[in-house]
């Protein structure tokens, strides 16, 4: 799979290294030398070798918290995480994993964005301000990922971690209300629950976290590498 390249262990710790010099001595890594020396860098790590094809807790977890109802029209229903099952040609390889908003360092839905709705924050996130956007989806073309979406209809029942609106776009939050609780994303923990524990939630730039212990240990590769834009979510078990 062309669109797909490793990050590999000698590349992450020589970023944590330029890390350690930009910050005069707290332990960064590549990750937040490109994101701009920042501490916290949450992100997600996914096993595809640990993701069972038939499994979808982590897609029906992200519609109970955040509330996202079926309006039976599946061109338009809401849709923050779904499953993929990817084919390598070359080798035969079949990959199964779930693909969200990659909260990239450098989104292409925020540089795009004519009136700032579409914002990183300064830990990784990358959000919707509803009252500042217009509706135009200039950010829901420019995805590269195609996981960007837009409310057509009326939003009723909403969960009040996750408020939605008509004409607006829509996309993962990355359960930001649940992290700036102390807790972790809901698909993360349901794929704990179960069993797989193919996602490992935490902040990239904490060496001594368990996601960024996965980087150094083993390695993990981003999507569509050759746009550069830094996703925070990584992913192992798919050919560089």
């Amino acid at each position: 799979m062309k669109c797909i390249s490793s990050l590999s262990r000698r590349r992450f710790l020589k970023g944590a290294a330029c890390g350690l010099i930009a910050a005069g001595g707290g332990v960064l890594s590549e990750l937040d030398v490109l994101a701009g020396n920042e501490r916290i860098r949450w992100g997600i790590i996914v096993d595809a070798r640990r993701c069972p094809p038939d499994c979808t807790a982590c897609v029906d977890a992200c519609a109970k918290e955040n509330a996202l109802i079926s309006t039976g029209r599946p061109n338009i229903d809401p849709q923050w995480i779904r499953k993929l099952r990817v084919t390598d040609k070359a080798t035969g390889l079949v990959s199964n994993f779930p693909l969200m908003c990659q909260h990239c360092a450098e989104a292409e839905c925020v540089k795009v964005c004519p009136t700032g709705a579409t914002y990183r924050r300064a830990d990784g996130i990358v959000l919707i301000n509803r009252h500042k956007c217009i509706g135009c989806r200039y950010c829901v073309v420019s995805c590269p990922f195609k996981v960007r979406g837009f409310v057509f209809e009326k939003v009723v029942n909403q969960a009040p971690g996750s408020p939605r609106g008509a004409g607006t776009a829509d996309g993962c939050t990355m359960c930001s209300h649940r992290i700036d609780a102390g807790g972790r994303p809901a698909c993360v923990e349901a794929c704990a629950k179960v069993g797989h524990n193919a996602m490992v939630f935490g902040n990239l730039n904490d060496p001594t976290a368990p996601a960024a212990k996965l980087v150094v240990a083993f390695g993990t590769t981003a999507l569509r590498p050759d746009l550069l834009t830094d996703p925070g979510v990584r992913y192992q078990g798919l050919n560089p």
